[in-house]
């Protein structure tokens, strides 16, 4: 291992013959540094993240979304509250998160650890992706079966790939923050381009094209699995996986029984599952001829890539301005805010737009920048709290838990919020109570304040966990795993 000394810093990591200023800088310095980095831990290492948060969560996340929107609309031709059911069915293995963590920490296939993991996410998400793209007028089950089956590739290599984060971060720990800077940017940057092609794609292929073009990034994906340099365990006692699955169960109920812990996660659910999900609602409207602007498929995939800009600029904000402050006064600005802005999709729904001469293209591009931005507010800081309530020995698999618990909110949003479209009638033709539906979620929005109790007012960086939690019983093992989790969630959480 390089000792850390060597370790070279920026400047150091980037040749005496590096440009010093002007343009030209500004395109090299990634360079540099995403080279320094590739040295420093593999090339491997960087290829995956980059395949895994870029190309795989960001840009295939993208087209997925808009795909699968259209094909719910246009191919299965189903209405807006069965699509919103759907939506929740196909996330479900993203609430069983924890499983493929304690798998890949404690169960090595033929010696390795992440490999494996890396090769079956890639190989189900191929042969998912196929079966819906060669498929044609595929029954509704069959569809829905294929895309849990990606989704469960695209879970279990996200959580792959947060583990092998995380021991670099421990082996590297000067260079942790170089690795959540390449996730994250590896992420919004392969959002961005897949936001922009999407609704091209949709256009041009239709959505069952655009199923067999994910399996590009799945196939990447099985390169990882296929490249990574990892080294081999032998003589693994598998006879202990059943204690290990078991002490670490004990662990966790122990931990989610402490008040100081439980408080804040059933804050977290009920935040997230009170703030309805109406968003197939608003958009089998939007796509509307003759209630909605009737947009295409590129303006579609335009208005949600500009939308990708509002959460990076709602993380900046963050960090440089707020994430110093107690955890119950973000929360309570950030829900707030939450509910304020889904009042511009009233305003859209209402035409009131059009009568103050604001066109439809521009007015939406306002609201999902602003709804995506207020909605990372609430995000960021619900992260940072997790990540304080996790003991010491369990860190990696207790955050995935915290985080399947914020997915079960998600997917309890997105069941209610099909269930109001289905009592208000809103169908793929009607759409006259749908104002009415956006104004029962804004006030629901709202509802979150009234449990602010349940969350601490502690400053995020005093220790919340009690004593005999927060402090590491000597002898203990030092986990192996910290679960670094910061985006899976972001497209997601976002209940318009």
């Amino acid at each position: 291992m390089v000792e850390e000394e060597e370790i070279p810093t920026h400047s150091e990591a980037v040749p005496e013959n590096e440009p010093k200023g002007g343009m030209c800088e500004c395109i090299l310095v990634p360079i540099y540094w995403f080279k320094m980095l590739a040295m420093e831990m593999h090339w491997s290492f960087a290829f995956g993240v980059v395949m895994v948060y870029g190309v795989s969560q960001g840009l295939g996340g993208a087209l997925s979304r808009v795909g699968t929107e259209y094909y719910m609309k246009d191919v299965q031709k189903v209405q807006p509250s069965e699509a919103q059911a759907y939506a929740g069915i196909t996330n479900i293995p993203w609430l069983v998160k924890p499983i493929w963590g304690l798998l890949t920490d404690v169960l090595p296939i033929y010696g390795y650890r992440r490999r494996p993991y890396f090769i079956f996410a890639g190989v189900l998400g191929i042969l998912s992706m196929l079966f819906l793209s060669l498929h044609r007028n595929q029954h509704i089950v069959l569809a829905l079966l294929s895309l849990t089956a990606g989704s469960a590739g695209v879970a279990m290599a996200d959580v792959t790939i947060d583990a092998c984060v995380a021991e670099n971060s421990g082996a590297y720990p000067s260079l942790a923050p170089d690795m959540q800077s390449l996730c994250s940017l590896s992420s919004s940057i392969g959002a961005l381009i897949g936001f922009s092609l999407s609704g091209i794609f949709v256009h041009l292929i239709g959505p069952e094209g655009v199923y067999g073009l994910l399996t590009i990034p799945f196939g990447l994906v099985l390169l990882v699995g296929i490249f990574l340099r990892e080294p081999q365990t032998f003589d693994f006692a598998y006879g202990q996986v059943n204690q290990k699955f078991l002490d670490a169960a004990k662990t966790m109920w122990k931990t989610l029984k402490c008040p100081d812990v439980w408080r804040p996660c059933l804050y977290m659910y009920l935040s997230f599952a009170i703030s309805l999900n109406i968003y197939e609602g608003m958009f089998y409207w939007l796509t509307d001829s003759k209630a909605g602007p009737s947009f295409s498929e590129e303006t579609i995939g335009y208005i949600l890539s500009v939308g990708s800009v509002g959460s990076v600029l709602g993380a900046i904000f963050f960090q440089y301005g707020l994430k110093d402050h107690p955890f119950r006064d973000l929360l309570f600005w950030s829900q707030l805010l939450l509910g304020l802005s889904g009042m511009l999709d009233l305003v859209l729904v209402l035409r009131l737009n059009l009568k103050l001469g604001i066109p439809d293209s521009f007015f939406v591009v306002i609201d999902e920048s602003i709804s995506r931005m207020t909605g990372q507010l609430k995000w960021m800081p619900l992260l940072v709290l997790s990540s304080r309530l996790c003991p010491p020995g369990i860190e990696g698999t207790f955050f995935a838990l915290l985080m399947s618990i914020d997915n079960a909110g998600l997917f309890s949003s997105s069941w209610g919020g099909g269930l109001l479209l289905h009592i208000l009638k809103v169908t793929r033709t009607q759409f006259e109570k749908l104002w009415l539906a956006i104004l029962i979620r804004n006030i629901l929005r709202v509802a979150p304040l009234c449990l602010l109790f349940l969350v601490p007012r502690t400053d995020p960086n005093i220790t919340i966990l009690p004593t005999d939690l927060a402090i590491t019983k000597e002898g203990a093992e030092t986990p192996e795993t910290e679960n670094i989790e910061l985006l899976p969630l972001v497209e997601n959480m976002d209940g318009r």
